[in-house]
């Protein structure tokens, strides 16, 4: 199925629709970045995550610099129709430090 093929899904005004990124053995939460309709499609297509970067304003391939590719098992959208969650093998680190994702930063709460 086509990204063109699936009219649920809601873009936001610039275009984008963020995408969950997570390790389809362990179910970690690797990352999440934007993808747009060609994004989406490149991603149907290839097999391989591919981002639009909204600093850049260019689409990017993970890990084509850096060898960390992620390769596709499955991608599902919300039942909102506004998040897709694309489940991966990754073949090295998620985030650009290194780290194996990119939520490694905590932020103190107040447990109620």
């Amino acid at each position: 199925m086509s990204a063109e093929e699936t009219p649920q899904i809601q873009f936001d005004a610039a275009g984008l629709i963020p995408a969950i990124v997570q390790d389809a053995a362990s179910g970690e939460v690797l990352m999440m970045a934007w993808m747009n309709e060609e994004s989406l499609q490149l991603t149907i297509e290839r097999g391989e995550t591919v981002f639009w970067s909204r600093s850049r304003q260019e689409l990017w391939r993970k890990g084509a610099t850096s060898g960390n590719t992620q390769t596709v098992r499955s991608i599902a959208l919300d039942c909102d129709g506004d998040t897709i969650l694309v489940q991966v093998d990754a073949a090295g680190p998620a985030c650009h430090t290194g780290a194996r994702n990119c939520f490694f930063t905590p932020i103190e709460t107040n447990p109620s």
